[in-house]
């Protein structure tokens, strides 16, 4: 499913190439985009598939699947839909309305979270929601990841969680190169 799913970047236009501004504020000379996976059902169905059998495999165990607005929200869905865990959806910021609360879904002390997110590039995104989740009492299961691009996410949040990408940007690289893909 791995090799299926870093084939659907390049059959479904994901991996975009000319002069991008990511959230991090660093300039690429390409972009991710996992959302048009995320927003296909097929694709979307085996990142969480993959997600789920990497954590099972892995021996994490988890009492709740959280993901920070926007791009990792199908993703956590879909994902709590194949574990039938509970959905967590951490805002970006709290909400200026009603109960104010900046995570939707409940956390109670002391229980689980595998925390997930579409693309990592420093990290710093995942690592806010998982500081939101932990003042709330929830303790980091893992993070698991799309794609990695590689550029600092890995040891920024290895060294305090966790850390599972489903595909590496060096990989998606190596696949591009082998197929022949042009830019």
């Amino acid at each position: 499913m791995k090799g299926q799913l870093i084939d659907m970047f390049f059959s479904e236009e994901a991996i975009l190439f000319g002069r991008f501004v990511l959230t991090s504020g660093r300039e690429s000379d390409y972009y991710i985009n996992v959302k048009k996976l995320s927003t296909n059902p097929g694709a979307l169905r085996i990142i969480a598939r993959l997600m789920a059998e990497k954590a099972k495999e892995l021996g994490i165990e988890f009492d709740r699947v959280a993901g920070p607005e926007l791009g990792a929200v199908p993703i956590a869905t879909a994902l709590s839909l194949e574990t039938g865990k509970p959905l967590v959806i951490v805002r970006k910021k709290p909400k200026g309305h009603g109960t104010g609360s900046q995570i939707e879904g409940e956390v109670k002390p002391g229980e689980k979270i595998l925390l997930v997110e579409d693309v990592t590039t420093t990290g710093g995104s995942v690592l806010r929601a998982a500081e939101v989740l932990e003042k709330a009492g929830a303790e980091i299961a893992a993070i698991s990841v799309v794609v990695d691009r590689e550029e600092g996410a890995g040891e920024r949040i290895g060294g305090r969680y966790r850390f599972i990408p489903l595909v590496t940007v060096s990989e998606l690289f190596a696949r591009r190169g082998s197929a022949g893909v042009d830019e």
